[in-house]
């Protein structure tokens, strides 16, 4: 089975990098954000950067730089389903969650997302997002059921 591992860099990859033995066996590639954190990505696994992170501390500056990219993100993204063809996409968050998965969707891919770790008492905005759509979505904690009603708790995948 071909299954696209989709996360952003720093603790969304150590996430995803801490589950990789459950893929074993699986035809897998990851999308991730090119950033300092998943250099040499490339070395081991077929990974597919869908842009280059830049650094900025104004929150505006930030949020327009996304709505530019979202065409350029969403052509990239598409383009990569199309050509690789998963079944499934598990994701730990960030980076091109949003347009994947739901452009996953549409091409009838099965969508596990995983939140992180770090959400303890808050869900995330992407979690919020992706879980309309997700076939299964796990959260690591308990107190996290009540933000999400058809979440499933096995507890700490990561």
């Amino acid at each position: 089975m071909k299954i696209c591992l989709e996360c952003a860099e720093g603790g969304h990859l150590d996430e995803m990098l801490s589950i990789i033995d459950a893929f074993e066996g699986h035809d897998i590639f990851f999308v991730t954000t090119k950033a300092p954190t998943t250099e040499g990505l490339d070395k081991k696994y077929k990974v597919y950067y869908i842009r280059r992170q830049y650094s900025t501390k104004q929150k505006w500056a930030i949020y327009l730089r996304e709505l530019l990219l979202l065409p350029q993100l969403i052509v990239h993204s598409l383009t990569i389903l199309l050509k690789e063809r998963p079944r499934v996409i598990v994701s730990t968050g960030g980076g091109a969650t949003l347009p994947l998965c739901y452009l996953g969707k549409l091409l009838m891919v099965k969508i596990i997302y995983i939140e992180s770790l770090a959400r303890i008492n808050q869900p995330s905005g992407t979690g919020r997002l992706i879980h309309p759509i997700a076939d299964l979505f796990l959260v690591q904690w308990e107190s996290m059921l009540k933000f999400y009603k058809k979440a499933k708790y096995w507890g700490k995948v990561v």
